[in-house]
This record gives C-alpha cells, sequence and structure tokens, in this order.
C-alpha cells in the first residue's frame, strides 16, 4: 500500500497545489525582522524560521509576542552567515568547542567551512547547542511551529538530522526535511514532507525575479512544494559586502507586492505555513509511538 501523500496528510484533495512558504532568518538583523513579519501578516508569506544567537533575536522575540498570529519556527544555526557577519553559539563556548572555528565562533558558510565543521562537530555538542537554541524560544514563553536549519541543508548529516527529529518529538515541532534517502524515510512513517524539492531564494538570480517567480507559480504542480525565502528591508551595507542584500530587498517586495496576492489566487494555490505541517506531524506521532525518533544511538 502506498504511503499517504502530502495533500492527503495535511487534508487537501490530490490535485492542490501546495505552497510551504516560510521566511528564514529572522533574527538575523532589525530590518530583516520588520521585513519577515510584515511578509507574514500583509504579505503571502505564511511562516518564518527564527536565529537566537543573532544580536538581533531578543528584538525579533519581541516582534513574535506582539502578534502571536504569525507562526515561526528556530533556524538552528551551527553556521555564521558570511565572513563579514559573525556570531556565536548560546551555549558556553568551552562546552562547544567543536562547533568553533579559530576565532571562537560559527564557522563561516563557505564550502571549506561547513566540510570542517562537519568533520569535527561532535553529536553531542551539536544537541547541547540546539537545546540552548529551541529552549531560548520556549522560556521566552513561545511555541516554535518546526525546526530548520541555517545553511545546513537537512542538518549536514545523517546523525544530526536523526538527532533534530528526536528534538522535534521531544519538543513539538515538526522538522524541515527536503532531501533523499530521508524523504522516503518520513513519508513510510505517514508524516507529511515535501513532494517536489526546496527552493532558496539565494538561488534565484535578484533579476527580474517577479517574472522568475511568477513563471515557478504557474508551473507549480499538484503536491506540496516548499519556498524558503529571505526578506529584508535593507540596502547595501558596506560593513557586510556579502550579506546578499539584493536577494533579501527583491524577496520582500515581491512577498508583499499585490502581484504575488494575484498570482497565488489566479493559479489557485494554496498557501500553507509550517502549523499545520506540526500538528500532522504530532498525529504521526502519537501514531507511532512509542517507535518514533529518537533512532537507536541519539542521545534523548
Amino acid at each position: 500500500m502506498p504511503a499517504p501523500t502530502a495533500n492527503a496528510l495535511l487534508g487537501h484533495p490530490p490535485e492542490a497545489r501546495l505552497l510551504l512558504l516560510n521566511c528564514d532568518d529572522l533574527g538575523l538583523d532589525e530590518s530583516v525582522n520588520h521585513a519577515v513579519i510584515d511578509a507574514v501578516r500583509t504579505g503571502i508569506a505564511a511562516s518564518c524560521s527564527l536565529m537566537t544567537p543573532c544580536a538581533a533575536a531578543p528584538h525579533a522575540l519581541r516582534l513574535l509576542r506582539r502578534h502571536p498570529e504569525v507562526p515561526f519556527g528556530v533556524h538552528l544555526t551551527v553556521v555564521c552567515e558570511s565572513p563579514d557577519l559573525r556570531w556565536g553559539p548560546l551555549s558556553a563556548r568551552e562546552r562547544v568547542p567543536s562547533l568553533l572555528d579559530d576565532d571562537g565562533e560559527f564557522f563561516a558558510p563557505t564550502p571549506g567551512g561547513r566540510a570542517e565543521l562537519l568533520a569535527r562537530a561532535r553529536l553531542d555538542h551539536v544537541e547541547r547547542e540546539f537545546r540552548a537554541q529551541i529552549d531560548a524560544v520556549t522560556t521566552a514563553g513561545l511555541t516554535p511551529t518546526h525546526l530548520d536549519f541555517h545553511c545546513l541543508a537537512d542538518g549536514g548529516r545523517e546523525d544530526v538530522l536523526d538527532l533534530t527529529l528526536a528534538l522535534g518529538a521531544e519538543y513539538g515541532p515538526a522538522v524541515r526535511v527536503w532531501l533523499p534517502p530521508a524523504l522516503g524515510r518520513l513519508r513510510e512513517r505517514g508524516l507529511p514532507v515535501v513532494d517536489h524539492g526546496f527552493l532558496d531564494s539565494f538561488t534565484v538570480p535578484p533579476d527580474d525575479k517577479p517574472a522568475h517567480y511568477a513563471r515557478l507559480l504557474a508551473a507549480l504542480p499538484p503536491g506540496l512544494t516548499e519556498w524558503a525565502l529571505h526578506p529584508s528591508l535593507a540596502g547595501p551595507n558596506p560593513s557586510a559586502p556579502q550579506d546578499g542584500w539584493r536577494v533579501r530587498r527583491t524577496d520582500y517586495e515581491f512577498l508583499v507586492s499585490p502581484e504575488a496576492r494575484r498570482l497565488v489566487a489566479e493559479h489557485g494555490i494554496t498557501v500553507l505555513g509550517y502549523r499545520p505541517l506540526q500538528d500532522a506531524w504530532q498525529r504521526a506521532r502519537e501514531r507511532l509511538t512509542p517507535d518514533f525518533p529518537p533512532p537507536p544511538g541519539v542521545p534523548r
């Protein structure tokens, strides 16, 4: 018997075109925070993800408390934004040394930096830091809908993904997963995961972005697709030339545009945040317990 489709698990007919539209990088700076909240409240975005180690995370938490209607997850990060914008762990540095570079900060998201991090990161250190980042939200009195990863697709390693699935089962959020073989494994457990891949807006050229997004929306197939966009109000920043401001600014302008709303309606697309996925993941966990994660060898 084939595994249920995401549409069925989320309560939609097979022909429904579902777009999970999430804004990543809340907490990066205040211009990102304002843009993300606005894109969810007045634009077509439906949820967002918060990086708790960033300097503007307290500002983001205040906005989330002010707007409880905005669904949000924890954007788990053991990678800093760029060589120009650095940050470190919420845990005491001496308790997570395998996650840090020679400067005592998270590695920059260069291919070499990610490779070195993944080669040396101890799973118990990853767990300690991930828990600290989730607890920063829960102790603020807020409840995340999902867990996802900053600059590491599916956590970058199978054991890191399994750990995150275990933390999701413990704390309650869904988990963003978009790569095989994990997709097949989770589908077999009756969990809604993407059917058609994942769009990171940093892979979309900022020139003529509205037309590019319009083409993608017109061609969106039935089933569940996820887009991770990165809105910001900011312009160029001379002190952080690699901050991708054009990607972020054009994402924001599209998300809040009347054209975006018109395209979604014209093509009969249902835009989702992570809250319905969280509900479906919770139902699956209740059905699968005690066989749901943590898998063997993953610390509780």
